[in-house]
């Protein structure tokens, strides 16, 4: 009698057979079994890919802050702050 091993999953792939392994990714990865299947229907079966798709949703769902100031408004008045830090500390205190 031949004993069969028991075949291994491939641990960097994801199995959509595997209803067990869905649901880890799903709730490791917090989407829902349609947008993990519209991922894999996209990019494929690799983890590291689906994780990295992932990410990039998530990206872009944050909303945007619009009330933002430039980088150069912001320099200004940091520089602004420092100065006048620089006045107060260098007056004579009496």
């Amino acid at each position: 009698m031949m004993r069969r091993s028991i075949p291994k999953p491939i641990r960097n792939k994801l199995d959509l057979t595997d209803r067990v392994q869905m649901r880890l990714v799903r709730k490791r990865l917090g989407l829902s079994d349609a947008e993990l299947t519209a991922i894999v229907g996209r990019i494929g079966n690799s983890l590291a890919a689906i994780s990295k798709e992932a990410a990039l949703q998530r990206a872009n769902a944050l909303p945007r802050p619009a009330d933002v100031p430039p980088a150069a408004v912001i320099a200004s008045t940091a520089a602004g702050e420092q100065a006048s830090g620089e006045i107060a500390a260098t007056a004579p205190a009496s």
